[in-house]
């Protein structure tokens, strides 16, 4: 027992100390005898790496007579590890000992991860209970990895299949992977945000949402929002926000889901799912967005025009079909394409007639825009990009919204101007120069001075609305896209 507790210490050691250099000699924790594949293998076990090779008889002569393949796993890349038992039906306890199981993350191409399990067959309780406590040792030495997680399911996203893609793809995972969940399938908007702002969050190690972008876009503003409450700061207007106290995840189940693809390159509820597993820690950039008196929300990206426009008649047409009602919402927005007038202001001016403004702290990567909407911010480097698309004809406002699907240089038009800023303010002249039709279709019972905003997907209405990047300001599960293989999706939408 002493001597097992020494090799517990060693690999709680070595396990946290995984960026110490690949050329230091790796002290062998373990070292026996598995059946991998229907063969017996040598198998050794150091902090860092699971090895095996083949046990090849020696030859009359000694030696081998011909080379030993070794085969390696990287611990960082094991996510669980299961004790084997052959069981009959009904049987919940006991049964025949096999060995042990070993559940890997595996990268695939196109940024994809699945999961793999490599089994070491031995039929020793002894032998394999002294292998399974140690690799669990070594898997609990890793940090980031959460124990505990609050999700968030909206059952109406997309073609409702969010609480399928939970229960079936995602639900599995973290079982696999021992974490303890605490689920709430919403019943109606602002369900996630309401739960949010009583909940406990030292109780749990992440928060993790299963819906589309407005969905994220909610859960991602009620974790800042409470971040703010419990630090005893109002709520009506905030300069210098609090921190998310723990990491979001993003379970893709949307139609665009422009922040899944953004952490990781692919719309792919396991990849999305292994890389909260594996604890993959992102930080980013949110902004506020805020009228003079008070905050609307905090938030990704923000579109004021064509954008919002679009999103706002096909929040007044949610009797059609999800992708019925997208494409009838752009078509029609593009037949009535107009542009907005915004005024002057004390800061840096850019006055005059826009079709639309957007306005992003991250790239905003998605299915029609591969590179991203706004492909020249990251994740995380403290700045926003303004992209102002000014009045210009039908024709070539096309042909700017055609550039995102491809990999040519959307923003070289005349018409289109792109900034790097940290703060925005857009001000809209009145509505007294618009017609009825047009308030019609966009909120026929919005007040006379307010205008609509795509927040993160959802739709806001406002007048004028200050806009402030705050570096950093909450944890994503995912990776920076930018270390990521570019995604091959192109769009057929226009």
């Amino acid at each position: 027992m002493q001597v097992f507790k020494e090799l517990q210490r060693k690999a709680a050691l070595q396990s946290q100390t995984p960026e110490l250099p690949h050329r230091l000699p790796e002290e062998p924790l373990l070292r026996g005898i598995f059946e991998i594949g229907k063969r017996s293998r040598d198998v050794v076990l150091s902090a860092r790496r699971l090895r095996w090779s083949p046990i090849v008889p020696e030859s009359p002569a000694g030696g081998t007579g011909r080379a030993v393949k070794e085969e390696i796993i990287e611990m960082k890349d094991v996510f669980s590890v299961k004790v084997k038992r052959r069981r009959f039906v009904g049987q919940k306890k006991g049964g025949t000992l096999l060995g042990i199981t070993i559940f890997k993350c595996l990268h695939k191409e196109e940024n994809k991860l699945t999961d793999c399990a490599i089994h070491l067959n031995n039929f020793s309780e002894d032998h394999c209970h002294s292998w399974f406590r140690c690799l669990k040792e070594i898997l609990n030495g890793f940090q980031n990895r959460p124990k505990s997680l609050k999700v968030f399911v909206n059952p109406s996203s997309h073609k409702r299949e969010a609480t399928h893609i939970y229960y079936e793809q995602v639900s599995p995972l973290f079982k696999l992977a021992d974490i303890k969940t605490d689920v709430t399938v919403t019943e109606y908007e602002g369900h996630a945000l309401s739960v949010l702002k009583e909940c406990e969050l030292q109780a749990f190690d992440g928060v993790v949402c299963v819906g589309g972008d407005g969905f994220v876009s909610e859960v991602a503003h009620g974790l800042l929002l409470k971040a703010q409450i419990d630090a005893g700061k109002g709520t009506d207007f905030i300069s210098a926000p609090v921190r998310a106290p723990v990491p979001l995840g993003v379970i893709p189940a949307g139609t665009t889901n422009i922040l899944a693809y953004t952490l990781y390159g692919i719309k792919h509820a396991v990849t999305a799912t292994l890389h909260i597993v594996m604890g993959h820690i992102q930080p980013v950039d949110a902004c506020t967005f805020s009228t003079p008196s008070r905050l609307l929300r905090f938030g990704f990206s923000a579109m004021f025009g064509f954008g919002a426009r679009t999103l706002a008649l096909a929040e007044k047409h949610r009797w059609m079909p999800s992708n019925q009602r997208k494409d009838f919402a752009f078509i029609k927005t593009l037949a009535d394409l107009k542009t907005e007038k915004c005024n002057k202001d004390q800061w840096h001016k850019i006055q005059g007639d826009f079709l639309n403004v957007s306005i992003m702290a991250i790239p905003c990567l998605c299915s029609m825009a591969p590179r991203g909407l706004a492909p020249n911010t990251r994740l995380n480097n403290g700045s926003m990009a303004l992209i102002v698309v000014r009045n210009t004809s039908r024709t070539e406002f096309i042909k700017h919204l055609k550039r995102y699907a491809s990999v040519k240089n959307q923003f070289s038009f005349p018409f289109v101007e792109t900034y790097t800023v940290q703060e925005v303010k857009v001000q809209p002249r009145n509505k007294s120069g618009l017609d009825a039709k047009e308030n019609t279709d966009t909120n026929a019972t919005a007040e006379e001075d307010n205008y609509p905003w795509n927040i993160d997907g959802d739709l806001i209405e406002a007048s004028e609305v200050h806009v402030r990047v705050h570096p950093q300001l909450i944890n994503l599960y995912g990776v920076n896209t930018d270390d990521l293989e570019s995604s091959k999706a192109t769009c057929n939408c226009i």
